[in-house]
């Protein structure tokens, strides 16, 4: 056996149908489409999610929930996290600037400290908001909280 002689095994490989190739190939004249109508011309495309007139899927399903378009979307973030992120980078004031030059947060993130985790030493921290517990952690470690609008 050579490079040559390699062919694809029997049966794996069928050949597409030829349409609209005369009538000699079976498929010739309305080239399976039918006559008249709307499937059979040209640049035709059905539309996404149409169901042929029954009450499409989307519109028979009830509508849940509710964003508030005046909602606060923080980025948390832990303590543990936040002493992780001090100790990395040798921190003992944890900013805005710091979290963003390390690519913790994006230019328009908004922050808010959180109370999971537990920190080890006294940092200083900048955030937009912070919950109670993780306040109470922070100034019981002798550390500061400031909070930025």
């Amino acid at each position: 056996m050579e490079l040559h002689n390699l062919t694809p095994a029997d049966g794996s490989i069928k050949k597409g149908k030829r349409i609209a190739r005369g009538q000699g190939s079976g498929r010739g004249g309305t080239s399976t489409k039918g006559h008249k109508g709307q499937q059979s011309r040209s640049g035709y495309s059905r539309k996404r999610n149409h169901e042929g007139g029954q009450m499409p899927l989307q519109m028979r399903l009830p509508k849940v929930g509710f964003k508030s378009p005046n909602r606060t979307e923080y980025i948390g973030i832990n303590l543990d996290q936040l002493q992780a992120f001090a100790e990395k980078h040798k921190l003992n004031e944890v900013t805005i600037e710091a979290l963003r030059k390390a690519n913790y947060i994006k230019k328009r993130d908004l922050v808010k400290i959180m109370g999971r985790g537990e920190l080890t030493g006294k940092v200083a921290v900048e955030a937009h908001a912070i919950t109670a517990s993780a306040k109470a952690a922070i100034e019981g470690k002798g550390g500061a909280i400031t909070i930025v609008q």
